[in-house]
C-alpha cells in the first residue's frame, strides 16, 4: 500500500469517514482506493467474534475460554502467557480477525473493582510482565493486539465520566508502569484509550497521556483507539493523538471533523498523522494474513493445563491434599457442577464446551456429590443444606465448591462488599462442623472476605479458570499436578483493611487517589498490617529451599546492570514448580518509598531433590522513583537491600548493594522554603544566615519557664517558611522583595553548581 499517495487523494470526507469504524467491528472501507477493513473483536481470554451467520447479530461464535487475567498473573509465568497468546492469535486467524482486544493490565486500586478479573495484578510490574508476554504471543501469529485500558481505568462505578485525580509520581510509578514495559518492549499494534478523565482531562483527548507520554516518552508507533463510546470532543482528540474513534460514529463526528478543518480549528496535518496510522494498520494487517487451523479440543485442553498453573494453594494444614483415591470423596456445592469460569460483559465467552470438577472427577474416583445451594440468589435452602450435610458425614474428605455467582462481579458496576453469598458460607460453616476433613475450592474473580479460614484445613483458589477449569481442579486435588500458582493480588481479611476503602468508587464525579502509591502489599508493609494472604503467597505439595544468595557487585551504577543468583533445591518427593521473587528495598531513602517492590521474579521445575538457579538481571530501573524535580526517573546513591522470597512476606535470603548515583538533583527554592531547608546547604545558609541572627519568635531567651525550651525555639525557626521573616525580624530593610531577590541569588547559584555537578558525573 502506497501511503503517501493515497493520503494525497483521500478527501477530506474520506479522511473523516477512517477515524471512526464503519460498524462495531470493522474499519472503514474506502473502494475507490482498494482500503479494505479491517476486524477486530473482544478476547483477552477468549475469542468473542460476532457470529455473522446467527439471527442474534450479538451472538458470538463458539469458542474457548481460557483463565481470565486475575487466574493467568497467579502463574507469574511469562511463558505460559505468551503460549496463550499463541493459541488466540491461532484463532484469530482462522476467524479473519486482525486485532483481538486486550490484555487489559489496568492496577488493582480495590478489590472491588467489577473488571478485576480482566486484570493483572495490584503491582504494576508483574502486571507488566504478563502483558507483555501475552503481546508476544499473539502478535507472533501476525495478529495484533489492543493494550487497554490506557489509563486508570480502575472502577465501573461512573466509568464513562469519573475524573481520576492522581499525583505525578503515583501516575507513572504505579499507573502507567504497568503499561511502560509492554508498549516498549513488545511494541503493541494499538494501544486502547480508557473511558474516565484524568486529572480532569478525558483519556480520549489527553495529549499528555497519548502523545507526550505515549508516542514522546515511550516511542509507541502504533494506532490509538478509543475503548466504545470513550470519544467526547473528536476534535480535540484527534489533536491529542486519538486516531480511531470505535465503534462507528454513524458519520456524526465525520461532520464536526471536517467543519474543524475549515474553520481552522484543527489543522490537516493533525488529521493526515491520525489517517497515516490507520493506513499503516490496515496495511501491516493485510501483509500479515494468513492461514490456520483452529483446534478447539486442542485448545480446551490447553486451557485446562492454563487453569492448573494458575490455582493458588492458599492453606493445606495437615497435608489434607492431595486427596486419596482409595477414599469416599465428597463434592458438594453447586459450582462443583457447574462452575464459575469466566465473568461477565464484553469479554463473555460463548464457549463450545465447559467441563466440570464433577465430569473431570470420574478419571480418578468415584464422588458423591451434593448440590449444596443455588445461585440465583443468595438463600438458603433446607433440603439441599441437609443433602450436603449427609454427603459431607458420610464422607472421609469433602470438597465445597463455592464463591462468587454471576451477579456479584461484572463490567459494568463495582462490588458493593468483598463477601461470599451467606448461603454458601452457611453451607461451608455446616459441612465443616459434619467433617473435620473439608477443602474449599473458590472460583472467583477477585479477593473474597472468608470467615472460614482460620477453621479450614486446605483453601484451594482457582479464580475463574476458563472453561476447563474443573478438569484442572480435579488434577490439582487429586495430585495430578502440584499447585505452583502465587497470589498476584493481596487478600485482606476484610473490606476494611483495603488502602482505597474510604476512597472508592468515590461519591462524586471526582475521585481522588489518596493512597498514593501505597496500593496492595506497599501498603501492608508500610502500616504493618497483617492480611489474610499476602501477595506472592502459595503453597505446592512439595518444599523448597533457597540458598547461595550472589550479587555480582558490590557497588552498582546508571550504567552497570546487577545479576543477582539463587539456587533453589526441591526438598520433598514431588516434582514441581516454584516462583522465586525479588524486591528490592531502599535502607535509608530521602524520599517517601515503599519499603519494598517486585522487580523481578522467576518460575522453576524442579524434580524431587533437584537444585536450579533463578537468575535476575536488575538495571537502573529496579532502583528508581520517579522524581518530578527532573521528569524522570531516578536512583538514589545509598544502599539497597534484595530480598529473595517466596512470597512478599516470606523473605528467605537478603543482600545488600551500593547504588552509587553522583548525578545531584536540582534544587530550587521560593518564599514557602523553610528556615530549616534552607540552613542544610551550605551556599543557603551563607546567604541567609545573617537573617537567621536576627529572628525573635517573642519568647525572652533568658526566662526560666519550662514550657519555653531551646529544643521548641529551634524547631519553630527551623519550620518557619521564608516569606515569614518579613514578621519574625526587627530589620525594616528586610522586607518581602528583599527576600525574594535573595531567593533568586541563591537559585542562580544552585543552577550553576547542579549544571557543574551534572557534567562532572556524566564524564
Amino acid at each position: 500500500m502506497n501511503i503517501d499517495k493515497i493520503i494525497s487523494e483521500l478527501t477530506l470526507e474520506e479522511k473523516a469517514a477512517l477515524l471512526s469504524g464503519s460498524d462495531f467491528w470493522h474499519t472503514e472501507r474506502i473502494a475507490r482506493l482498494d482500503i479494505p477493513p479491517i476486524m477486530m473483536s473482544d478476547g483477552p481470554h477468549g475469542l468473542r467474534k460476532m457470529d455473522d451467520t446467527a439471527e442474534n447479530p450479538n451472538d458470538a461464535i463458539k469458542a474457548v475460554c481460557f483463565p481470565t487475567a486475575a487466574a493467568l498473573a497467579c502463574s507469574f509465568d511469562r511463558e505460559l502467557l505468551e503460549t496463550l497468546g499463541k493459541a488466540l492469535g491461532e484463532e484469530c486467524v482462522a476467524e479473519d480477525v486482525s486485532i483481538i482486544l486486550g490484555p487489559g493490565c489496568n492496577i488493582k486500586r480495590s478489590p472491588l473493582c467489577g473488571r478485576n478479573f480482566e486484570y493483572f495484578s495490584e503491582d504494576p510490574y508483574l502486571a507488566s510482565q504478563m502483558a507483555a508476554a501475552h503481546i508476544k504471543g499473539v502478535q507472533s501469529k501476525g495478529v495484533g493486539t489492543s493494550l487497554k485500558h490506557f489509563a486508570m481505568n480502575n472502577q465501573e462505578t461512573r466509568r464513562m465520566s469519573y475524573s481520576a485525580e492522581v499525583d505525578e509520581r503515583t501516575f507513572r510509578e504505579l499507573y502507567l508502569a504497568a503499561f511502560e514495559a509492554p508498549v516498549k518492549e513488545s511494541k503493541p499494534w494499538t494501544v486502547m484509550c480508557s473511558y474516565n478523565r484524568i486529572n480532569g482531562v478525558h483519556s480520549s483527548q489527553n495529549k499528555y497521556l497519548l502523545t507526550d507520554i505515549l508516542r514522546d516518552d515511550w516511542g509507541f508507533e502504533g494506532l490509538v483507539m478509543s475503548d466504545w463510546g470513550a470519544v467526547d470532543d473528536r476534535p480535540v482528540g484527534i489533536d491529542a493523538g486519538l486516531d480511531l474513534e470505535m465503534p462507528s460514529c454513524n458519520g456524526k463526528n465525520d461532520v464536526i471533523i471536517i467543519d474543524a478543518v475549515n474553520s481552522g480549528k484543527l489543522s490537516m496535518e493533525r488529521v493526515d498523522a491520525c489517517v497515516r496510522r490507520v493506513l499503516e494498520l490496515v496495511d501491516k494487517a493485510e501483509d500479515s494474513k494468513s492461514e490456520a487451523v483452529w483446534d478447539k479440543q486442542k485448545h480446551h485442553t490447553l486451557a485446562g493445563k492454563i487453569a492448573s498453573e494458575c490455582a493458588v494453594l492458599l492453606k493445606n494444614e495437615g497435608g489434607l491434599l492431595p486427596l486419596d483415591r482409595k477414599e469416599k470423596i465428597a463434592f458438594i456445592g453447586e459450582f462443583a457442577d457447574n462452575p464459575r469460569f469466566q465473568g461477565g460483559g464484553s469479554s463473555h465467552i460463548n464457549c463450545f464446551k465447559v467441563t466440570s470438577a464433577l465430569e473431570a472427577a470420574k478419571q480418578f474416583c468415584d464422588v458423591t456429590y451434593a448440590k449444596g445451594y443455588v445461585t440465583e440468589e443468595d438463600r438458603s435452602d433446607k433440603a439441599l443444606l441437609d443433602e450436603a450435610v449427609k454427603a459431607a458425614k458420610a464422607a472421609d474428605k469433602a470438597v465445597v465448591f463455592a464463591g462468587l455467582p454471576d451477579s456479584f462481579e461484572s463490567e459494568g458496576y463495582d462490588r458493593k462488599h468483598m463477601r461470599m453469598p451467606q448461603c454458601q458460607l452457611e453451607l461451608i460453616r455446616e459441612v465443616m462442623k459434619a467433617n473435620e476433613n473439608t477443602v474449599i475450592v473458590l472460583h472467583n474473580g477477585s479477593p473474597v472476605e472468608m470467615p472460614f479460614a482460620a477453621d479450614a484445613k486446605a483453601i484451594l483458589e482457582m479464580y475463574l479458570g476458563g472453561q476447563a477449569v474443573g478438569q484442572a481442579a480435579c488434577e490439582l486435588l487429586f495430585g495430578e499436578v502440584s499447585p505452583s500458582g502465587k497470589l498476584a493480588e493481596t487478600f485482606p481479611e476484610y473490606l476494611e483493611q483495603n488502602p482505597s476503602f474510604l476512597g472508592f468508587p468515590g461519591q462524586e464525579d471526582t475521585v481522588r487517589y489518596a493512597e498514593g502509591l501505597y496500593v496492595g502489599y506497599k501498603y501492608y508493609d508500610k502500616k504493618k498490617l497483617r492480611p489474610l494472604f499476602p501477595f506472592g503467597h502459595g503453597l505446592s505439595y512439595s518444599t523448597f529451599e533457597y540458598s547461595d544468595l550472589t550479587l555480582s557487585d558490590s557497588e552498582i551504577n546508571d550504567k552497570k546492570m546487577l545479576t543477582v543468583m539463587v539456587s533453589v533445591t526441591n526438598t520433598g518427593k514431588v516434582d514441581a514448580k516454584e516462583t522465586v521473587q525479588l524486591y528490592v528495598a531502599p535502607v535509608n531513602p530521602v524520599v517517601d518509598r515503599p519499603l519494598k517492590e517486585l522487580k523481578g521474579f522467576e518460575k522453576i521445575f524442579l524434580k524431587a531433590g533437584e537444585t536450579k538457579k533463578a537468575v535476575f538481571k536488575l538495571d537502573m530501573r529496579s532502583f528508581a522513583y520517579y522524581e518530578t524535580k527532573i521528569s524522570d526517573w531516578y536512583a538514589e546513591d545509598g544502599m539497597y537491600k534484595i530480598l529473595i522470597g517466596a512470597s512478599s512476606e516470606d523473605i528467605r535470603l537478603e543482600d545488600e548493594v551500593y547504588y552509587s548515583n553522583k548525578t545531584p538533583l536540582p534544587v530550587h527554592f521560593d518564599l514557602n522554603s523553610l528556615c530549616g531547608e534552607i540552613s542544610a546547604v551550605p551556599e543557603a545558609r551563607a546567604i541567609f544566615e545573617p537573617v537567621f541572627k536576627t529572628i525573635d519568635v517573642g519568647f525572652d531567651e533568658n526566662q526560666t519557664d519550662q514550657a519555653v525550651s531551646q529544643e521548641m525555639l529551634d524547631n519553630m525557626i527551623k519550620d518557619m517558611p521564608l516569606r515569614t521573616l518579613v514578621t519574625f525580624t526587627n530589620s525594616p530593610e528586610l522586607t518581602r522583595g528583599r527576600i525574594s531577590a535573595m531567593i533568586d541569588e541563591l537559585n542562580a547559584l544552585m543552577a550553576d553548581k547542579y549544571e557543574r555537578e551534572a557534567d562532572e558525573a556524566v564524564r
